[in-house]
């Protein structure tokens, strides 16, 4: 989920930035105290490590390493001992375990700053634990077979193929839609005061929808802002309308592919009668979390009328209603999504990742998390203290809450910690009456498929972050994206 970089850099707002690859060690062979040490501490420091839940003969630690080569040992109960199931060698300390850590993820390290925790978990003791032919204890995972997987993705590609968007328009609500000619300062108030990411946007000049204004639009702008040191509080000019600042970001993107040439990115749409799997598809191709169901009775496409903003939430809704009373018919719910090929987590040691995991401390600047959620291309960072414990999570959605009283004017990218942010959040969500305490949603390893399903089709939920039992060390985050690239194979 999060891009990768080098060792020490800059990003494109021209902040310094260093890369840590969150670590896990593990020590499955007992004692009653086991702490850490390696050439990543100077081995001067030694690093506690804790019990599993459920599982006090096995100890862990996660530890934000540079990429690159370390020696480990570990101290148990007084005596240094080395993993002989693990990579070692012979070392000026003795023997030593090794492990290498290629290049794959992007960290802002920061010092953990003691606030308020806003989540919710269902309580579950651990998965139980065996041990395997090589004398290490595992998790017992069910095993499930390819035909299971391949008839399971059959039923459900088959029931999204026979309906259609239509059945995801309420039977009453409302939808926002912005003028481009409206000023961006006031867009986003909207945006805030309605409690909604995104916008379709109307030109009245050409009688169409031609895009849409997102939380990533004003990220973006903020950042741009920080740049330049533009004020978006002046008097609302040209310059600051939707329109000119669509042309501005179009501008930009030329820029940076060196490109000179201007291909206006037409609005993707879906037809109230197109397939829930065509719809799907769209927004999981596009990379994008929703997409304007638009409906013309005229041939030309003339007289727009904008039904509904369907998204992967909605659809997944519709998922686990129709099979509610027949998931026997689909093997593959019961599976806990440990024992599945879904969502991101964080590598264990000698293991590589086809995507990086990335996290944040809460003295984190808010440039670096806006950079973080720009370049990765992801809708939210989990945000731990220094055992990797979720405390919260910041999502693209959140800066919407810079909205309330102008909040934004007053802010250095640079200096303002996501501690401070999360803060103006919550009192920003608080004073307009949706603040419910829950933002952060969990699941456990142990959980199954269909449990993770009906969490994530509750509207609003748009990702799980998955953490160990008790201790709420974050695993991994699974996603509504993630759910249907698996589900549609």
């Amino acid at each position: 989920m999060f891009g990768s970089g080098a060792d020490s850099g800059h990003n494109n707002s021209g902040i310094a930035r260093t890369v840590l690859i969150p670590t896990r060690f593990v020590w499955p062979h007992g004692g009653q105290r086991v702490v850490l040490s390696g050439s990543f501490t100077g081995w001067s420091e030694h690093i506690l490590m804790s019990p599993m839940e459920g599982c006090t003969t096995v100890f862990q630690v996660i530890c934000n390493l540079t990429p690159g080569y370390h020696q480990y040992k570990f101290n148990v109960d007084g005596e240094w001992c080395h993993d002989e199931h693990q990579p070692f060698v012979s070392g000026s300390y003795g023997i030593v375990n090794t492990v290498f850590l290629a290049r794959e993820s992007n960290l802002v390290p920061g010092i953990f700053t003691p606030g308020r925790s806003n989540m919710e978990v269902d309580d579950a003791t651990c998965s139980r634990m065996v041990t395997s032919s090589d004398g290490v204890l595992r998790e017992a995972l069910p095993r499930i077979s390819e035909a299971d997987v391949v008839v399971s993705r059959q039923r459900i590609s088959l029931f999204l193929s026979q309906h259609t968007a239509y059945e995801l328009l309420p039977d009453s609500g409302k939808v926002v839609a912005l003028d481009v000619n409206l000023p961006v300062k006031q867009a986003f108030h909207i945006l805030y005061e309605q409690g909604i990411p995104i916008a379709p946007l109307w030109d009245f000049c050409k009688g169409n929808f031609v895009g849409v204004l997102s939380a990533i639009d004003f990220i973006l702008i903020l950042r741009e802002l920080g740049n330049h040191g533009s004020n978006l509080t002046k008097g609302g000019p040209e310059t600051h309308t939707i329109l000119a600042w669509k042309d501005r970001k179009s501008h930009l993107n030329r820029s940076i592919n060196g490109n000179g040439e201007r291909h206006p990115r037409r609005i993707i749409h879906a037809g109230p009668y197109d397939s829930l799997e065509d719809v799907a598809l769209k927004i999981l191709q596009n990379k994008i979390s929703t997409v304007p169901v638009i409906h013309s009775s005229s041939p030309d496409g003339s007289f727009p009328q904008l039904l509904h903003l369907a998204s992967l939430s909605g659809i997944l809704k519709c998922i686990c209603r129709h099979f509610k009373y027949s998931t026997g018919s689909l093997p593959i719910l019961q599976q806990p999504i440990c024992s599945i090929p879904l969502g991101t987590w964080v590598p264990k040691i000698g293991e590589s990742s086809a995507q990086p995991f990335a996290i944040l401390r809460q003295n984190a600047s808010l440039s670096a998390a806006l950079s973080m959620l720009v370049q990765a291309e992801v809708s939210s960072v989990p945000i731990v203290d220094d055992n990797h414990s979720l405390i919260d999570i910041y999502s693209r959605s959140d800066i919407t809450s810079l909205a309330k009283d102008e909040a934004y004017a007053q802010i250095h990218l640079d200096t303002m910690s996501i501690h401070q942010v999360l803060q103006l959040t919550q009192e920003a969500n608080s004073s307009c009456g949706v603040y419910n305490g829950k933002r952060c949603q969990m699941c456990l390893p142990s959980d199954s498929l269909h449990k993770v399903m009906q969490r994530l089709a509750n509207p609003g939920v748009r990702r799980l972050v998955i953490v160990e039992a008790g201790s709420k060390r974050v695993e991994g985050i699974i996603t509504l994206s993630d759910i249907f690239r698996f589900l549609l194979g």
